[in-house]
């Protein structure tokens, strides 16, 4: 049974969950590296009986100062929120990053989100953590000022795997390659684009292959081409084959990026429906066509190469 958190927008927060265990960061992808620190925690929890909280950003504070970046997020808010339920998370904070909270001063960040609003007992936070105006706050500000202000730093050292640290940045280059097999492996799961499905222009049903049509919304851009696909529709348990072009399809001189999914043996209509899409493997990467009857030969050809995969 997945837990149900308490989801608050801001640091004002119910008493009986002040004086909690704090986790402060993105935790985009929630991948090993994050799941180490909430490990961690939770053997805090049982310890002291405390609950635990999360306090993270929306947006992530990078996609706030860099207006332009675009496509950067591992995993969506739904996806983030599922993922701390099966960590014992006791609520989740999402406090809006605009230019208002960015103007707060590191002091104001610890005395009075901290102290007042949230009166962490503990908090974890990475090494190269940074808050406050300007980013002028740190780890070694927040372990000054933790007897002032009746809270712990912990701070776990980061995992480390095949010498690298395994970080948010590690999956998206890992991604952008097309080496998913890492990138799931760094993520102990599927990696997954979540989002509803969009009428599109018909074209692969019009050539004998209908799919299901996602935008990318702000998901990283994974290598374009072709991936062997795992489909969960609305929430369900039950996982259906399938396969997926992340692309811009070139044959149909497509300008704007896209998810299209073919979902095997499976002809109900799902306009409007959410579906989870994990990338189980990279088979090709895109490329241009000199025609349909060329484009449909190679489609039969990376089906039975899928097929083949989930055999």
């Amino acid at each position: 049974m997945v837990k149900k958190i308490t989801y608050y927008k801001n640091c004002k927060i119910f008493k009986k969950h002040k004086g909690s265990i704090i986790l402060i960061g993105s935790f985009d992808g929630l991948h090993l590296g994050h799941q180490k620190l909430f490990k961690e925690a939770i053997k805090l929890k049982k310890k002291t009986r405390l609950k635990i909280g999360v306090l993270t950003f929306d947006p992530i504070p990078k996609m706030f100062f860099f207006k332009n970046l675009k496509n950067y997020r591992i995993s969506n808010l739904n996806q983030k929120i599922n993922l701390f339920s099966k960590f014992s998370v006791d609520f989740m904070i999402n406090q809006k990053f605009n230019k208002q909270f960015s103007k707060i001063s590191c002091d104001q960040f610890i005395k009075k989100i901290l102290y007042k609003d949230l009166n962490a007992r503990y908090i974890f936070v990475s090494n190269n953590f940074r808050f406050g105006y300007k980013r002028q706050g740190n780890v070694n500000l927040l372990k000054k000022l933790q007897e002032q202000y009746h809270y712990k730093i912990i701070k776990p050292s980061p995992l480390k795997k095949s010498k690298k640290i395994v970080s948010s940045s590690l999956i998206r280059r890992l991604l952008e390659k097309g080496k998913i097999n890492l990138a799931n492996n760094y993520l102990n799961r599927n990696w997954a684009i979540e989002g509803v499905v969009q009428r599109g222009r018909q074209l692969g049903k019009k050539i004998g292959f209908p799919t299901c049509n996602l935008n990318l919304q702000n998901y990283v851009l994974s290598k374009t081409g072709v991936y062997a696909v795992k489909v969960y529709i609305n929430n369900s348990k039950r996982a259906l084959s399938g396969i997926a072009n992340l692309g811009y399809r070139p044959t149909f001189n497509q300008n704007k990026v896209l998810l299209e999914v073919n979902i095997f043996n499976f002809n109900k209509n799902l306009y409007n429906k959410k579906i989870n899409v994990e990338f189980i493997k990279f088979i090709r990467g895109e490329k241009k066509f000199s025609g349909i009857s060329q484009l449909k030969k190679q489609i039969k050809l990376d089906i039975n190469k899928v097929k083949n995969i989930f055999k």
